[in-house]
């Protein structure tokens, strides 16, 4: 597993893609917050916060992720490198796990960065380091455990295809569908209580929850279920193309 985790990240930077991706994270964040006007800019918002990058984090994500995953069985498949890595010495979880983890790690190095706004957005109060970050932590842990949804999400869809783009497409509506869809379906329920329930199945109430700075075993269990559940059908779904 240790293999292939080595081999993802080293692949990853060995071409300009990733850095591209991580660039366009960055880039998009930036404009947002702090040039382009609307609601996820900072000075316009009138309050030394960054809930509006977390606010604006999940949807970059959305399309950050899937385009980092994308390549991760589907290049294989093209290029008849997976049935190489099939019958080496490692099981089809090692070789999932291992790319799940090398994916996540460079989510992760693309929200490094993203600490300097912490910085700058405690300098900008009224008084200097007047920052809530018990909620700063709460809401990276949010990011993280979204991440690593994400990421499974996309691995398993690049499971399906040999073609990138329709692996980035699958990815991208799996994702938009739990973090957005459930919420969106809420809003059609009168049933106030019907209407939580449905909301809670998705990622965005749950995400909101560990971002308020409050880390509930419930969320956990529910993000690390949904990983898994995700890293299951990727596994299956790759058991399924060697037996052919």
């Amino acid at each position: 597993m240790l293999a292939i985790f080595k081999r993802e990240i080293r692949s990853f930077f060995t071409s300009p893609i990733g850095y591209m991706v991580i660039g366009l994270f960055l880039v998009l964040c930036g404009l947002f917050l702090w040039v382009f006007k609307g609601p996820y800019n900072v000075f316009d918002y009138g309050f030394a916060d960054l809930g509006n990058f977390f606010l604006l984090a999940p949807w970059i994500f959305l399309f950050l992720i899937p385009a980092i995953t994308m390549k991760s069985f589907s290049e294989e498949k093209k290029l008849g490198t997976l049935e190489l890595l099939l019958i080496k010495p490692l099981t089809v979880w090692q070789l999932v796990l291992g790319k799940f983890f090398g994916n996540l790690v460079l989510t992760l190095i693309a929200l490094v960065p993203t600490l300097l706004y912490v910085y700058t957005i405690s300098q900008l109060g009224t008084i200097t380091g007047n920052l809530d970050m018990g909620l700063v932590i709460g809401s990276y842990f949010g990011i993280f455990f979204l991440a690593a949804c994400y990421t499974a999400i996309g691995l398993f869809a690049s499971t399906l295809s040999e073609n990138q783009i329709v692996s980035f497409i699958l990815a991208v509506f799996i994702c938009f569908l739990l973090y957005y869809g459930f919420e969106a379906l809420s809003t059609l329920i009168s049933s106030g209580d019907t209407a939580i329930f449905i909301q809670n199945l998705g990622m965005k109430a749950h995400f909101e929850s560990v971002a308020r700075g409050v880390i509930d075993s419930a969320d956990l269990i529910y993000f690390l279920s949904l990983a898994l559940f995700f890293l299951f059908l990727a596994v299956v779904q790759l058991k399924t193309n060697n037996s052919r």
